[in-house]
């Protein structure tokens, strides 16, 4: 399976600061928003990552990422000249994605659970159809919704519904099968000039090979769109990581426990960032054997 990470749009809903950066290098808490959703990814055991963002912002992203080497992935790039909808990354991506399956995870959106590595593994190993996140909210009329059924089977998905007829919504999280190359290019764009995605989960849905995951109860799904959640979602990293004494998408650490990195190159990342608090925590992982 290979992995795409959407990191376009302009950002207007965080101007001014993202007048000159991408809002997906702004920081939550200690690192760019973008290490959080590549987090997932690593978690699901995929090392084959594209990174599609704005022409302008792809300097930034190879300073930052480089070719992926330093968590023993390989990354590319891809630009998106123009934002055109979330379905547009499939369409952009048809070419790296070849006869493979894929995960698709925005690059504003941050999850968090205890048990997430283990449900993403297990959604990597079924290979057939799509699978969505659901997450319960308390105004679900912003987001689009999936109606579950009593056997935990997805009934309808409705964007931004008036009258919402369940309380989850879907995530920017998907796995789907090599069928939504055809899809994607199939899609026409709605009514505001964009490939909709959840015109791909409905035709899974019409094919009967829609999944829905539930992030239940101790799960967390952050959205940074906007000046308030983005400091709200630092906030929530913070307090974890001060609690607990261990860190929330720290790249290197998840490379190492795939076995995708060694101990020195652990320890040669927790060197680079020595004077900060990331670097002393990537050190105390090498000197204690990586265990966290």
């Amino acid at each position: 399976m290979k992995g795409i990470v959407l990191a376009g749009g302009a950002g207007t809903r965080l101007h001014p600061a993202t007048l000159a950066v991408n809002k997906q290098l702004l920081p939550v808490y200690d690192k760019p928003m973008i290490y959080y959703p590549l987090s997932v990814l690593l978690l699901a055991g995929i090392r084959e990552i594209l990174l599609i963002s704005s022409p302008e912002s792809m300097e930034s992203y190879r300073r930052l990422l480089g070719t992926g080497e330093a968590y023993g992935i390989e990354l590319s790039y891809a630009e998106q000249p123009r934002p055109e909808g979330i379905a547009q990354a499939f369409v952009i991506g048809r070419d790296f994605i070849g006869g493979d399956c894929a995960a698709l995870v925005l690059g504003d959106n941050i999850f968090f659970s205890a048990n997430l590595r283990e449900q993403l593994r297990a959604i990597v190993e079924r290979r057939r159809g799509a699978t969505i996140f659901a997450y319960h909210v308390d105004q679900p009329e912003r987001y689009g919704v999936v109606e579950i059924g009593s056997a935990d089977e997805v009934v309808d998905i409705v964007e931004k519904p008036k009258s919402p007829r369940s309380n989850w919504a879907v995530t920017g999280l998907y796995f789907y099968d090599n069928q939504v190359l055809d899809i994607a290019a199939g899609l026409r764009p709605s009514a505001r000039g964009e490939l909709e995605i959840t015109d791909v989960n409905k035709a899974y849905l019409a094919r009967g090979q829609l999944t829905v995951e539930r992030l239940g109860r101790g799960a967390a799904w952050l959205d940074t769109g906007t000046h308030d959640s983005l400091l709200e979602a630092g906030e929530f990293v913070r307090t974890l990581q001060r609690r607990q004494g261990l860190a929330i998408a720290c790249l290197e650490e998840i490379a190492f426990q795939n076995g995708f990195i060694d101990l020195a190159a652990l320890e040669a990342r927790g060197r680079m960032f020595e004077k900060t608090a990331y670097g002393a925590y990537l050190l105390r992982l090498a000197r204690g054997g990586g265990d966290s």
